[in-house]
Parts: C-alpha cells; sequence; structure tokens
C-alpha cells in the first residue's frame, strides 16, 4: 500500500540531498520518478525547476505554486509513464489542498509520496503546508542537524546580511544565507520570540 511521507527538519539538514538520494536508489533499479520543487525556488527560466543540495547533487523538477493541480498532473504523467514514486522538495510550500491531493495519489493511484520540508518558519510558526502533513501524513520522520551548541537543531531563525535577527516580516525569504539552525533555548535568545 502506498504511502504519504513528510520529511521535515530545520534549516541544512540534508533534506535536498535525501531526496535526491532517494531519486537516485529509485532510477538506478530501472523506476521511474516525478520530482516536485516549489516555484520559490531559484531558476532562470519559469518553467525550468532543479532541486539541488548544499552538496552539489542537482536534478530537473517540475515547479508547483498555489494554483497547480498536483494530482491531476501526476495521474497524467503516470498514464503515459508509470510511476515509482512522487518525491517533492520544500513541501511546506504547499497549500493545505494539494496535500490532500497527493493523498489521493497515495490512496487511489498507489504511488508513494515522500515530501520534504520544513516545518515551522522563523517565527517558530508552522507553515501550512507542513501543518496539514504532520496532520494526514502516513509517515513522519525528522531529521536532525545541530545547533551551535551541540544539541539538536529544532527551530530556524532568520538574520538580515549583518547578522541581526529577524522577527517581522514576509514569511518566504529563499536566501538560504539568511537563516540560522538553533535549539528552541538559542533561537528564543536570538529572536526574543516566543509563545505569549
Amino acid at each position: 500500500m502506498a504511502k504519504l511521507y513528510f520529511t521535515y527538519s530545520a534549516m541544512n539538514a540534508g533534506k535536498s540531498t535525501i531526496l535526491l538520494q532517494s531519486a537516485h536508489n529509485y532510477r538506478e533499479r530501472g523506476m521511474t520518478v516525478m520530482l516536485w520543487t516549489s516555484h520559490f525556488t531559484k531558476a532562470d527560466d519559469a518553467e525550468d525547476a532543479r532541486i539541488s543540495s548544499r552538496i552539489g547533487l542537482a536534478s530537473d523538477a517540475h515547479r508547483f505554486n498555489g494554483d497547480v493541480d498536483l494530482f491531476s498532473a501526476i495521474e497524467t504523467t503516470h498514464a503515459g509513464t508509470p510511476l515509482s514514486a512522487v518525491l517533492l522538495d520544500e513541501a511546506q510550500f504547499l497549500s493545505p489542498a494539494q496535500v490532500w491531493q497527493l493523498s489521493r495519489v497515495a490512496d487511489e493511484l498507489g504511488i508513494p509520496v515522500l515530501c520534504y520540508g520544513l516545518r515551522t518558519d522563523f517565527q517558530g510558526k508552522l507553515f501550512d503546508g507542513s501543518a496539514e502533513l504532520l496532520g494526514i501524513a502516513d509517515s513522519l520522520r525528522e531529521i536532525r542537524t545541530i545547533c551551535h551548541c551541540g544539541k539538536k537543531a529544532t527551530m530556524t531563525a532568520r538574520v538580515d546580511e549583518a547578522g541581526q535577527p529577524q522577527t517581522e516580516g514576509q514569511q518566504v525569504d529563499i536566501d538560504k544565507d539568511h537563516y540560522l539552525s538553533l535549539c528552541r533555548q538559542h533561537w528564543k535568545e536570538v529572536t526574543g520570540l516566543q509563545a505569549s
């Protein structure tokens, strides 16, 4: 039975690397996979997208935004070329409706869907896509990375070009240099944020 998987972490834990390794493993066994990434990722051409990791791995992918019907797009591809898996990077940017579409891919088409993304934003708030995945995914897995103190990093802080913490602003900033992965204690110290 196919499942909907959600693998999440703070920034710089290696989510894209693991996704690309998984895609390679499927392909090495002669299986066809479909890769997706968010329209927020950088690309020269709006139609072309790539998933790339900090260690230099990369692969072409399809691009999604909030208007893409993922079930229909995957079903159409699957009808022409049977898919063994769908792998999706930047899953935090999915809409709740798209998460349910991906659940249909697993449930109705029998294709495993492996989603990778952040759990929370720089203010400690769940992303919409992540919240929905945490609620309905069949399997949840956390990838661990570490804070500068050596503890597990569970939070992501945003800093400006001068390294000063940012606590307000748009939820999305795709410049990975603007983020620090921190344990909750150091995240609270750096941002001054916490539940009220």
